[in-house]
């Protein structure tokens, strides 16, 4: 049994951005020389999501889109509001992204792949992205491989 892990870096240049991360998962996954397993793709941080859709350019414009739609960073005035977004007595620091916090808890901050004969089995059109709600910043991605 082989089992792997790598941390990835990924900096992110906007506010909101999809990047997809499919070379680097398949690179690790040839790396690594599993013939038959899994690979398991994380973020590690809780504003950002792991998700798994067709890889084209207006997908990558409405997946961001929609969720903020869903989970408005700043909701209009006399709608909601978020607890999150206050002075945060249990660190002294101040709550502003609540709505990143629940786009993350929307798009998961997790995918899982099949591997078969060497290859990571996904169809097609699968790209596995990498989605920055509250950019940009420098996140860490987990990888790990499974297999033998």
């Amino acid at each position: 049994m082989i089992i792997r892990s790598r941390r990835i870096e990924v900096i992110s240049r906007k506010e909101f951005e999809m990047i997809d991360l499919t070379p680097q998962v398949e690179a690790f996954v040839q790396e690594c020389a599993v013939a038959d397993g899994m690979v398991f793709v994380m973020t590690a941080h809780t504003t950002s999501s792991i998700v798994v859709t067709e890889g084209v350019e207006c997908l990558e414009r409405d997946v961001p889109l929609h969720l903020e739609r869903l989970a408005p960073k700043n909701p209009e005035p006399g709608t909601f509001g978020y607890y999150h977004n206050r002075l945060l007595d249990f660190d002294g620091r101040l709550g502003f992204n609540a709505g990143d916090h629940l786009k993350s808890i929307l798009g998961g901050v997790s995918a899982m792949f099949a591997i078969e004969n060497g290859a990571v089995l996904k169809g097609s059109r699968q790209r596995v992205y990498f989605v920055e709600y509250d950019g940009p910043l420098a996140r860490t991605i987990f990888l790990q491989v499974t297999g033998t």
